[in-house]
């Protein structure tokens, strides 16, 4: 813990906790990240909108003070995503948001949305009392919006068409008067920095030293693939419009038809899994590609991520998912949609190939090609590694802590 006499910090993160048999639940990794900035601040309070209903999967009972909470406070806030309730949750959330701004030292927000956002409410709160504060975000939620809604039944498009604008209007106030923009990965940074006064490039990851691909297990998937062993691919990620799951299933089936052997999994649920099934059957790729839903335990997704030898991505939206951090350090490259975030991760050592959006053809013509030349395929696993070397969860909430450190004081 770093030696300041005075260095409580308040925190908003949006991922909801949950109240069950007089527990509070909190999301597994966000235990994890509350841990670690409490290695850097004497104090740390989290705001959190808490959900009604039975905690998801991947959920922990916590107690606040004790365990890997010590030192940890949470405000527990509204659910209040509906116009109504939100403005009747209004005046006294934002009377309790204040006082928790004047009792810390440093501030950062997370945003997202429009309605129930109340990283945004807590930075205006604290901008019109006079506090720096940072702003931190790890996609273009507006954008997301409107580009994901497009498939949706008529209400949802509806509802995106009225409200991306205003979304990215509330976006570019806020963070004009942040002191510091922390922009989880160069996708977001390049869109966010040019509103900020001291735009940052930062990453979110949950990766021990010990989960990133060791020197032997990398030498025996290297030696199996030039073996002939056939080609492994792997998601991992929620089954959602803006993840490309139909794109990836057509990669696949282009893939098939090359007449490359190859197995296939997508490791995570979401509301297209079940037209994913459904998909996998029409296209004849029962017996190549695997979706078994959600999977609570990290190490077991990240064992997954190691055992396999290609990461096939489909990313729709300006976003920085950390799955692809997770591949490279399981020594996984990249293979997906070109982006910001996917190319500034492989910029160092070229650990993965990147198509242009949408062409599903071209990934499947670049998996064929890493599949006939396993020397290059070898290669590219090391780079993969190399990429993602650098990443651990101590690291960069290490740097996140001196961002907030240096021009918050």
């Amino acid at each position: 813990m770093a030696g300041h006499a005075r260095d409580r910090l308040l925190l908003y993160a949006p991922v909801p906790a949950y109240r069950r048999d007089g527990q509070i639940w909190v999301e597994a990794q966000a235990v994890n990240g509350l841990r670690l900035w409490a290695t850097h601040f004497s104090e740390v309070t989290v705001m959190m909108p808490v959900a009604p209903g039975a905690p998801p999967a991947g959920w922990r009972p916590v107690v606040p003070g004790q365990g890997p909470l010590e030192r940890i406070a949470l405000a527990l806030l509204p659910t209040a995503y509906r116009t109504g309730a939100f403005l009747r949750h209004l005046p006294a959330t934002r009377a309790r948001i204040r006082r928790l701004i004047e009792g810390a030292d440093y501030l950062s927000f997370a945003i997202g949305g429009l309605i129930g956002d109340w990283g945004a409410v807590a930075a205006l709160t604290a901008s019109a009392m006079g506090r720096r504060f940072a702003v931190w975000t790890d996609r273009v939620e507006s954008e997301v919006e409107r580009r994901t809604a497009g498939s949706a039944p008529w209400r949802r498009r509806l509802k995106a068409r009225l409200s991306h604008r205003p979304m990215a209007a509330l976006e570019r106030l806020v963070i004009r008067r942040a002191a510091l923009g922390l922009f989880h990965g160069r996708e977001t940074y390049d869109h966010y920095a040019r509103y900020c006064r001291q735009p940052h490039v930062v990453h979110n990851i949950h990766l021990a030293p010990g989960d990133h691909i060791g020197a032997a297990d990398l030498a025996a998937k290297q030696a199996e693939l030039r073996a002939g062993v056939p080609l492994r691919l792997i998601y991992t990620g929620r089954a959602e419009a803006m993840k490309g799951p139909f794109d990836w299933l057509d990669a696949l089936r282009r893939l098939k038809d090359r007449d490359v052997v190859f197995s296939a999994e997508w490791l995570g649920v979401g509301a297209l899994l079940p037209q994913m099934r459904e998909r996998i059957a029409a296209l004849g790729l029962e017996d190549r590609v695997q979706t078994p839903g959600f999977v609570a335990d990290h190490h077991a997704v990240l064992a997954a991520c190691r055992a396999s030898h290609l990461f096939l991505f489909c990313h729709l939206t300006p976003e920085s998912p950390r799955c692809l951090i997770e591949a490279l350090a399981c020594g996984a490259p990249l293979v997906g949609y070109d982006g910001a975030f996917a190319r500034d991760l492989i910029q160092s050592h070229g650990g993965g190939v990147l198509v242009p959006m949408g062409e599903a053809g071209a990934l499947a013509a670049a998996l064929a090609e890493l599949d006939a030349d396993r020397d290059r395929l070898a290669a590219l696993l090391e780079r993969a590694a190399l990429d993602g070397a650098p990443f651990t969860d101590e690291a960069v909430f290490a740097h996140r802590a001196e961002l907030i450190r240096t021009y918050l004081s």
